[in-house]
């Protein structure tokens, strides 16, 4: 019989994976999430697979319904514009925070955290998943001196909801963009600019996500989508900097 931490163990590890497979798009926007296949493709229980998708529906990453079950989220323009709005509205208060409340080691980590981005390509599938752990890292580290750790979970929520939207709408891009550039002139802002500064470079750099996007949906590439769009495979996926 497991111990009681086992099972506590694997409800975790499948949580975290079922989570990363949900905003990588593993499983696509509005795809039927059947505890008895995500049990066998995890080689786990039932019981730690539907502990972990509660979890998510009340991260809103999994939408419950009920007596049928749970499915991903579909996406829609409007909602991808609050998200947007709403990230910028609170990354700019705690970086507006973090440069108030400045000092050597929270700059000596932005200047650590760029470095190690600047040494992956988003481009590259095979560098891809350190690349988005660098990118996440980075801009956290902006971020990461406000002295809120609720306003800092609150900025992680929402950096999850957006990479889910990301992730779809990579499948589709074609103009190159310069995410490292990008990434360069805002930690210069922020270590040697004002605070408005940096939150307008911020803000920025996410509209041009917003606007990419925005382009997509109404270029007809990207629709809301549902489970009846599922039918056909999605493009290869290539990074979109946000």
């Amino acid at each position: 019989m497991s111990k009681p931490a086992d099972k506590t163990t694997l409800a975790t590890t499948v949580y975290h994976k079922l989570r990363s497979d949900i905003i990588r798009c593993v499983f696509r926007p509005g795809e039927k999430l059947r505890i008895e296949g995500i049990s066998a493709a995890y080689d786990v229980g039932s019981n730690a697979v539907r502990e972990a998708l509660s979890r998510l529906s009340a991260e809103r990453l999994v939408d419950r319904h009920e007596q049928r079950g749970f499915s991903v989220p579909t996406i829609a323009l409007d909602d991808w514009r609050i998200l947007v709005r709403t990230r910028c509205w609170l990354e700019t208060r705690a970086l507006q925070e973090s440069i108030r409340n400045r000092d050597d080691a929270w700059e000596e980590a932005i200047v650590v955290a760029f470095h190690r981005l600047s040494r992956h390509r988003s481009e590259s599938m095979e560098d891809r998943a350190a690349w988005e752990d660098a990118h996440r890292n980075f801009h956290r580290a902006l971020i990461g001196n406000c002295g809120s750790p609720w306003l800092l979970e609150f900025c992680d929520i929402l950096a999850d909801h957006a990479a889910r939207y990301v992730s779809i709408s990579n499948a589709y891009r074609k103009v190159p963009r310069d995410g490292q550039a990008e990434h360069e002139v805002l930690m210069q802002a922020v270590l040697n600019g004002t605070s408005e500064e940096a939150c307008t470079f911020l803000v920025t750099h996410y509209s041009k996500t917003l606007q990419t996007i925005e382009e997509l949906f109404d270029g007809g590439h990207l629709t809301t989508l549902t489970s009846a769009d599922l039918d056909g495979p999605m493009p290869e996926l290539t990074k979109l900097s946000l």
